[in-house]
């Protein structure tokens, strides 16, 4: 089918849908599919529900329905109708991408940004092959920027998602132990989430760099960047104040910014929006409120407090990157009574026993008086210690920490996102 043609369906259509059970009157359907499912099976219940046109990749599917429109796949049909609609409004696009604190990053940058233009990011999780496109097909001539956060967990991946998008500027939190199963080695998450700097410098796009990072300054080559950091030959110099625990502050110029996010991990991303900011020309006072209103929320090194028990739950995901800064950042405020919650660290591959074993004697080396885990890798590891207690039921956990015998003031709960340890919060509130 000719991308125009399809380009007047989604045009004349209220939205994009790829889920019946969501899908709203004269909604332009899409019929993906899986491992294990066939949207094309959807099609009639689609036009049933009001979809205005459906989309699908099965010529057996209501042949010759009026409004059905063949393809050839479906998957690379939205791809394609996504990158065709980013070229026709040509709205500026910032992708970022990184091993931890890209959502963080994202938000940050567009608190700041939308202090002077309407702006366009990416919403939950929608950072992957079939998020980004749907992403994009939100743009509207009202959008002056759009920020598309971008996922992957092996190669090629971020190479694919830019020629989707088509990324003017690019910005990478971090390179960490993340998805090393999939990528195979750090070295290989470093060559993946490059390619969106490859990217850039094939497309005379721009890059923003953590100028602190060694390993982003070794990624930069000989392409022109706008670098950040406390060093000397940054752009935007910042420079970073002591924390009380409790908040962050930085400074830029002569002005200050002050943060109530949670652990010094968080510097260079407040300091990339801050960056953004500077580049996009938005006034220096709406940074600074821009940066005083964004906290963190949805399991992301959020603090909460209940019946005087101080938590930082950071329980969103965790890679070995990760859970190292939260430890070592919580360990900064060290008390007698602090204790560590922690959650198996997934997709890791065959690193996966050697990574869990570090985080426990990083555990110790911090001096945690009380160390709990849950999950079987945890469970599996070989360091053992009267301060860790390891399970593979939450229940049990808890019930061991409500008979500790010293009850901890602050706890730090980290872990992967399929592991619930936010279930843990409700309980909690029962001590």
């Amino acid at each position: 089918m000719e991308i125009e043609c399809l380009y007047s369906a989604f045009l004349n259509a209220t939205e994009i849908s790829t889920d019946t059970r969501t899908l709203k009157k004269d909604a332009l359907f899409f019929a993906l599919s899986g491992p294990n499912f066939d949207g094309n099976r959807f099609a009639t219940e689609a036009l049933e529900k009001g979809a205005q046109q459906v989309v699908v990749d099965d010529p057996k599917t209501l042949p010759n329905h009026p409004k059905i429109l063949l393809v050839e796949n479906t998957l690379t049909a939205l791809q394609q109708l996504a990158t065709h609609h980013r070229k026709k409004l040509n709205t500026p696009i910032i992708a970022l991408t990184g091993s931890n604190g890209k959502t963080t990053t994202k938000e940050l940058i567009r608190e700041v940004l939308q202090k002077k233009f309407k702006v366009l990011a990416t919403s939950e999780n929608l950072n992957n092959h079939i998020g980004v496109p749907l992403t994009l097909l939100q743009l509207t001539e009202q959008h002056k920027i759009g920020i598309i956060e971008m996922g992957a967990n092996q190669l090629n991946e971020i190479r694919n998602l830019c020629e989707i998008a088509l990324p003017n500027w690019g910005y990478i939190t971090n390179f960490g132990k993340a998805h090393l199963e999939g990528f195979g080695s750090e070295a290989g998450v470093i060559q993946g989430k490059s390619e969106l700097y490859k990217h850039l410098q094939q497309h005379q796009g721009q890059i923003l760099i953590n100028g602190d990072d060694p390993k982003q300054l070794e990624q930069r080559k000989n392409h022109r960047v706008v670098q950040f950091g406390q060093g000397k030959g940054s752009d935007f110099k910042i420079e970073y104040l002591p924390s009380d625990g409790n908040h962050l502050e930085l400074k830029f110029r002569e002005f200050f910014f002050k943060s109530p996010l949670y652990g010094s991990y968080n510097f260079s991303n407040l300091a990339a929006a801050v960056s953004f900011g500077a580049l996009f020309e938005v006034p220096i006072k709406d940074i600074q409120k821009a940066i005083a209103k964004y906290d963190s929320e949805n399991n992301r090194s959020q603090k909460l407090s209940i019946q005087g028990l101080q938590i930082i739950l950071d329980a969103y995901n965790a890679n070995p990157s990760s859970m190292e800064v939260a430890l070592r950042a919580f360990a900064k405020n060290q008390t007698e009574n602090n204790a560590v919650i922690l959650g198996d660290m997934l997709e890791l591959g065959k690193q996966s026993e050697k990574e869990h074993e570090e985080m426990l004697s990083l555990c110790l080396t911090l001096g945690f008086p009380q160390i709990y885990t849950l999950g079987e890798r945890f469970k599996k590891a070989t360091v053992a210690h009267p301060s860790i207690q390891k399970f593979e039921d939450l229940n049990l956990l808890f019930q061991a920490f409500k008979e500790s015998l010293k009850k901890p003031d602050r706890i730090l709960i980290k872990g992967s996102r399929s592991i619930e340890l936010e279930r843990i919060i409700p309980l909690l509130g029962t001590l």
